[in-house]
């Protein structure tokens, strides 16, 4: 399985959605990355400055290639919250060589992710709200609905240069505001539709 992630694809309100959207940033994860069960998450000795991003993601359902946006929900049929941590440093290191956010975002226990919902518990799949609480604290707030890329949109454009396969996931972007560098000893909370689906410490 792979995890697929998207930058960029949050604005702050409907009135700042792009016209002419930019390009899409899409990026990998190896599965290495998942961190299931509520474990903690160890920050990487190849880092000193690792963020948080919460995300939706969502599990593909079956095999893909060239789907199309009105046929692309028919290939999703779940959802999960999940927390996109990245090497803030590895990944300015990589940008000043214009080389791959592989190493940024892929090391080994980066995606924790909570239990997946059946995609039919939601009414619409562009009215999800999902949030992150570091310490307590409320954090970043997000709502699908400020995606510039919509999920279809991104299921589409992935598929046609890659065949998605039953377990795949797609981090679908965090919210603009928010993000934040954690340390040892912080404890993180991420919701879905106010619900506390996934909870783990820092080491």
């Amino acid at each position: 399985m792979i995890i697929i992630g998207i930058g960029k694809n949050y604005v702050n309100s409907v009135e700042e959605m792009p016209s002419p959207k930019w390009q899409p940033i899409i990026f990998t994860k190896p599965e290495t990355t998942l961190l299931t069960g509520n474990a903690p998450f160890e920050i990487p000795a190849v880092s000193e400055n690792v963020a948080y991003e919460v995300e939706l993601a969502f599990k593909i359902s079956k095999q893909g290639k060239n789907i199309s946006e009105a046929a692309a929900l028919e290939y999703v049929d779940a959802v999960a919250v999940s927390i996109d941590f990245t090497a803030k440093d590895v990944l300015s290191q990589s940008r000043e060589g214009k080389g791959p956010w592989a190493l940024a975002k892929g090391f080994d226990g980066a995606t924790p992710i909570s239990e997946f919902l059946p995609l039919s518990q939601f009414k619409e799949i562009d009215e999800i709200n999902f949030a992150l609480d570091l310490n307590g604290e409320r954090v970043q707030t997000g709502h699908s609905s400020l995606m510039v890329y919509k999920l279809p949109e991104i299921i589409a454009y992935v598929s046609q240069f890659m065949t998605l396969n039953p377990g795949d996931i797609i981090l679908s972007g965090t919210p603009a505001h928010g993000v934040g560098a954690v340390k040892a000893g912080d404890q993180l909370t991420a919701t879905l539709e106010g619900e506390s689906l996934l909870v783990f410490d820092v080491k």
